[in-house]
């Protein structure tokens, strides 16, 4: 199993300071931080994926359950008509995050904020935040990385000005999240509120 490298510090650390409690004889103590290092391991998986083919295709940016499709708040950078997709993540699901089409990133906008529940619909507009917008051709498509009560790190690995591919490894956020996918007017959507839907697997969308 492939694991993101930024969970290594954590898993070596709740492991090694197990395998010390083991040996001083601290079998409880030491038995607990192994296995919340094996979690860990886990909770920072990051398996590959078979990416659709198709022109005009959005895919998943993140793994988790659809808990809101809604027209986006007025004044969207992104126009009139713009729908906003939410990815809720609990600690179970995978936290790597992935572009939804191929495009240039025109723009990377991080906010800092509070830290709601990601469940909570308001974790949207008032929690801390990372909104990357991509361009390919003339259609525009933007994702926000949005912290939650426990992820307390959002993860961006790429820069204005860079390319990427659809379902391409672009970040991740920490500890249970939520990813929210603004599309913009006459896409068609394929998925609803309840969905479980899988980061670069998952097609939420089809572009004119």
């Amino acid at each position: 199993m492939t694991i993101a490298r930024e969970g290594w510090p954590y898993i070596g650390g709740l492991l090694v300071a197990g395998v010390a409690f083991f040996a001083l004889r601290l079998n409880w103590p030491g038995g607990l931080l192994v296995a919340l290092g094996l979690f860990t391991a886990f909770f920072f998986r990051d398996p590959e994926r078979e990416i659709p083919q198709g022109a005009g295709l959005v895919v998943s940016p993140a793994d988790g359950k659809v808990v809101q499709v809604v027209p986006a708040p007025g004044g969207h950078p992104l126009g009139p008509g713009t729908t906003q997709v939410s990815i809720f993540l609990s600690i179970f699901d995978v936290h790597i995050n992935r572009a939804p089409i191929s495009g240039t990133i025109v723009s990377v906008e991080y906010r800092p904020g509070d830290f709601l529940p990601a469940f909570d619909d308001k974790a949207s507009l008032r929690n801390e935040q990372n909104a990357v917008t991509l361009r390919d051709g003339e259609t525009r498509v933007m994702f926000k990385q949005i912290a939650g009560l426990i992820a307390r790190r959002i993860v961006f690995r790429k820069r204005e000005a860079d390319t990427v591919v659809r379902g391409e490894r672009v970040g991740l956020i920490k500890f249970g999240s939520r990813v929210d996918l603004f599309l913009p007017r006459g896409c068609e959507l394929k998925v609803k509120v309840g969905d479980r839907v899988a980061g670069g697997r998952s097609i939420i969308a089809s572009r004119p």
